[in-house]
């Protein structure tokens, strides 16, 4: 790891009450020295602010009133020396204080690198680095639960848990191969197997909830013209987002919002009604339409209550047929009295994967909490929406392909063991997951992978 100091602006850009101007390294205090002038004569200590002036050390002109903090190695973020000044919140103070640090001799940040020191300087482990940018990204509550949790540590400590047991039984494997003369007594590590296989199992089982609350999902409403798209919309959104008139073919593009549903950050996705069309601008609409539904995970196919089920709808039921489709029968309370039951209507769409159905009146409001509900279960895969302090679910992708492959490891070493197969093909798969594993808490990753992980991050951070 380079041991030079880096420097980088760690508020957004714009204006602000406050703008943080970021050094860490081992000449960050020597460098914030040349820069800062106290208003109290005096050394800067650790873990106390410090008011005074930024000074251009050459013309001697103030560039910003601010407060200095000085956090000493390894009490800091990154365990090296840190120190951040808090400036007036404009553009031009803080980037002339940037300058001021670089003109010092410190080097530009590249994105993550302040986290990516955290990591190797053993202050954090790579899952928990993960999670800060989960946190600095989170859209939920629930999506924020999960990345708190995880930057808490607690699958960091649940993987290290396995690891230590496989270590412990690929080092006695590998006795067992490697030095046959030696008197080694005989292991059953068959229960030991079996226990760190339930573990990754069991982490693994709520992998795909925790997905949909970090990624959340994108849900496109399709239907004809007039059946009440955009009001489902607004009604879903708690706001008048899409224009809605009596006219059919209002809606003549696409339009996405996204809304907090239960914890899950959704992207509703409006279309412009699917139809036949002479008209070459709504025509434009209908594709994009389709192509909206084509990029969706799940559809919400809006049908008219107050008119009989007609051939344009079964077509766009046929269009939403490759993926997960909510039948939403609305205008309930213009319902035709001698019209079928809800039923009999998604019985004849005979949609082949048909999630559930729900009757809307987006008028009275009727119907719209069940829709919501429904539409989380889907999501959800039919389990539970996440209580309130049940916050441990595994939301990586990266995290989930690697328990994946250690399950799958594992599994052969335990069907192995019971086979009585050679001991050096245990060793293997032992190794296998421990390298997977490792993944997750960076003890088995290459520099290839750190700078994936880590050129997401912002310039600060």
């Amino acid at each position: 790891m380079e041991q030079d100091t880096i420097v980088a602006i760690a508020t957004p850009p714009g204006e602000g009450g406050l703008g943080v101007v970021r050094m860490s390294g081992p000449e960050a205090i020597a460098f914030a020295s040349r820069l800062f002038r106290p208003v109290r004569p005096g050394p800067l200590r650790s873990y106390r602010l410090r008011y005074g002036h930024v000074v251009d050390p050459t013309s001697g002109l103030v560039i910003d009133e601010v407060l200095v903090a000085v956090m000493r190695a390894p009490q800091s973020f990154t365990r090296e020396d840190v120190v951040e000044f808090s400036c007036h919140g404009g553009p031009l103070p803080v980037q002339q204080t940037l300058q001021g640090c670089l003109d010092a001799g410190a080097r530009l940040a590249r994105p993550g690198e302040f986290t990516l020191r955290a990591f190797l300087n053993g202050r954090i482990d790579l899952s928990q680095a993960e999670a800060t940018l989960d946190v600095i990204r989170a859209q939920t509550d629930a999506g924020l639960a999960l990345a708190q949790a995880q930057l808490g540590g607690w699958l960091a400590r649940e993987v290290r848990a396995v690891r230590a047991v496989l270590l412990d039984l690929l080092a006695y494997v590998t006795v067992i191969v490697d030095f046959p003369e030696d008197e080694v007594e005989p292991q059953d590590i068959g229960p030991r197997l079996r226990t760190s296989l339930q573990t990754v199992t069991s982490l693994l089982q709520g992998a795909s909830q925790g997905l949909v609350y970090r990624h959340g999902a994108r849900v496109a409403i399709v239907g004809q013209p007039n059946v009440g798209k955009s009001s489902l919309l607004n009604a879903l959104l708690r706001s008048d987002r899409a224009i809605v008139t009596p006219v059919p073919g209002t809606t003549r593009d696409t339009l996405e919002e996204t809304a907090n549903l239960n914890g899950i950050p959704v992207v509703l996705i409006d279309t412009a009604g699917i139809h036949a069309s002479n008209d070459l601008v709504e025509r434009l609409g209908i594709e994009r339409s389709r192509a909206a539904l084509a990029q969706a995970d799940l559809a919400l196919l809006v049908v008219d209550a107050s008119r009989p089920v007609e051939d344009e709808d079964l077509l766009i039921a046929r269009l939403t047929a490759d993926k997960p489709t909510l039948l939403v029968w609305n205008k309930l309370d213009q319902q035709d009295p001698a019209a079928p039951s809800l039923v009999s209507i998604a019985a004849h769409l005979a949609h082949p994967r048909l999630a559930a159905t729900v009757a809307t009146s987006v008028a009275t409001g009727e119907g719209l909490e069940t829709l919501v509900q429904s539409l989380v279960q889907v999501l959800l895969g039919g389990h539970a929406p996440l209580a309130a302090g049940e916050a441990r679910l595994v939301s990586n992708p990266r995290h989930h392909d690697a328990l994946h492959r250690a399950h799958e490891y594992l599994a052969a070493a335990l069907a192995g063991w019971d086979a009585n197969d050679p001991t050096d093909l245990l060793g293997g798969d032992l190794l296998a997951a421990l390298n997977a594993l490792g993944e997750i808490t960076g003890e088995s990753v290459g520099d290839d992978l750190l700078d994936l992980i880590f050129s997401q991050f912002c310039i600060g951070k």
